[in-house]
């Protein structure tokens, strides 16, 4: 094996699927692409990595609700041009041309062209590591979406489309929970 650099393993677990993270300030709703994510748990449990940095942050923090809309590889211009500009200055909805659909649970809006919406309250956030812990409330899954693929980030710009599936449940059988 080839020595690399430390500062690039990261690349080498990076998380997936991309996601778009929708929040509000309570006068306009942004969005922004979000390739650090994981599953806490079987339970509703989230974590997505931000900080400062991000326009978003302070609408996280300060009314502690968003939606995590999952895009599909069909929708990579927009996940890429989400990521690389500013909700400060750009109304990304309509840059993008992304719809707003109203929540049930949160004030935040689904994003209709995505494959799926989990609308979530942020229950944490580790400032040390910039973790936002967020505990999902409700779930919307668009099955008649021809194209559901996702994204997912290596980190150096480039990206990989979900492929062929693998079963194993009747292997894993045991350690799925009931109702999966």
């Amino acid at each position: 094996m080839k020595r690399m650099k430390i500062s690039t393993a990261f690349t080498l677990m990076e998380s997936g699927p991309v996601v778009f993270v929708t929040t509000g300030d309570g006068e306009k709703h942004n969005i922004m692409t979000i390739s650090w994510t994981m599953v806490v748990d079987f339970t509703p449990l989230f974590a997505i990595t931000t900080g400062p940095w991000n326009y978003s942050y302070a609408a996280l923090r300060k009314y502690r609700e968003c939606v995590i809309a999952i895009p599909t590889v069909d929708l990579i211009d927009q996940v890429v041009g989400v990521g690389t500009c500013s909700g400060a200055d750009t109304d990304k909805f309509a840059k993008f041309r992304l719809t707003p659909v109203k929540g049930t649970y949160v004030r935040p809006p689904l994003i209709k062209e995505c494959l799926a919406n989990i609308e979530c309250r942020v229950i944490d956030i580790i400032r040390r590591h910039n973790i936002v812990v967020l505990e999902g409330v409700a779930a919307h899954l668009d099955r008649s979406r021809k194209e559901q693929r996702t994204i997912h980030a290596i980190g150096d710009g480039t990206f990989v489309v979900d492929g062929r599936k693998l079963d194993r449940r009747t292997m894993m059988r045991s350690k799925i929970p009931d109702g999966l």
